[in-house]
């Protein structure tokens, strides 16, 4: 390596860190993509960085979920560190091609929050998570099944929420498509 690419590595790097650090007064943890959510720490040694020019596609089946919580689902975590990540070493999100498939418990996670509430006796706490992941790009779904197994229907959903014909539709479809599969 010539100076030359040794000085713009360093600087690029520099740059980086400085972005990192800049957003959390710690200068530790950031959330660059889904503000508040899904923290990540960007080590400058990290090797295996992401292309800034690619587009990345993952469908994370979120199986996990508790609606007696007042905690952001994990599987919602997941995909915000995801976005954090990336966006962390400078992929924009737009090159990012995030679906989540809900299906089993956190079903009920999907519900407005007038019928959560009813349903469950709390505040759905994933609401602010939501709109943060749709507005970044992320398309959220229900397994139509898993829906009406828990007595929902559509007009029960959170419009930010898409009801998919199934989970098991879903994914193969998307993997199909190439689609990364992560299961949470």
């Amino acid at each position: 390596m010539n100076l030359r690419s040794l000085s713009l590595a360093l600087g690029a790097l520099a740059v980086l860190s400085s972005n990192a650090l800049a957003q959390d007064s710690t200068g530790f943890w950031t959330t660059p993509a889904i503000p508040g959510y899904g923290e990540v720490h960007l080590w400058p040694e990290a090797t295996l960085r992401p292309d800034t020019g690619i587009i990345y596609k993952a469908v994370y089946e979120v199986t996990q979920g508790d609606t007696k919580s007042d905690e952001v689902n994990f599987g919602f975590e997941q995909a915000a560190r995801a976005l954090n990540s990336f966006a962390s070493v400078g992929v924009p999100t737009s090159h990012l091609h995030l679906v989540l498939i809900l299906h089993g418990p956190p079903t009920g996670l999907v519900l407005k929050d007038d019928v959560f509430r009813k349903k469950y006796g709390h505040p759905n706490p994933n609401l602010e998570i939501i709109s943060l992941l749709k507005k970044a790009g992320v398309r959220i779904l229900v397994c139509g099944n898993a829906l009406a197994g828990s007595k929902f229907t559509p007009a029960d959903v959170n419009p930010d929420i898409e009801v998919a014909v199934s989970a098991l539709a879903t994914l193969i479809i998307l993997q199909d498509q190439g689609y990364a599969f992560i299961r949470i």
